[in-house]
């Protein structure tokens, strides 16, 4: 059964090739949000199993969505810029890993989340 995900992006151009990318390489995409109030109440509808979360949306930032919908779903923190930029922040954050934009795959979500379930 495909895990199903919640996408948490501003950009549509984004959301819309992750969707895509995701769908294709067996996710079961149930919904997408602009930004963080957004994305809390979707989590809430929704139910998704994981959240491919963006770190800067336009109303409060991905650390602080995570905070607040963690422990509802896995949440993978993605951004345009290098985890390195954020500096301890996703690890202290609840999110169960961090995947660039420019390197999201099924692939790369699937490893993230099985080695989370492995360390879990």
């Amino acid at each position: 059964m495909a895990r199903t995900l919640l996408i948490v992006d501003d950009h549509a151009g984004f959301r819309s090739w992750a969707r895509e990318v995701l769908r294709n390489e067996g996710f079961g995409i149930v919904g997408e949000a602009a930004g963080g109030a957004e994305a809390i109440r979707a989590v809430a509808v929704l139910h998704p199993e994981v959240v491919l979360l963006d770190v800067q949306l336009p109303d409060m930032n991905g650390f602080e969505v995570a905070d607040l919908i963690a422990p509802k779903a896995k949440i993978v923190l993605t951004s345009s810029r290098d985890a390195i930029d954020y500096g301890s922040r996703i690890a202290e954050s609840p999110a169960v890993g961090f995947v660039p934009k420019a390197e999201l795959t099924g692939a790369a979500l699937e490893a993230i989340l099985d080695g989370a379930e492995t360390a879990g």
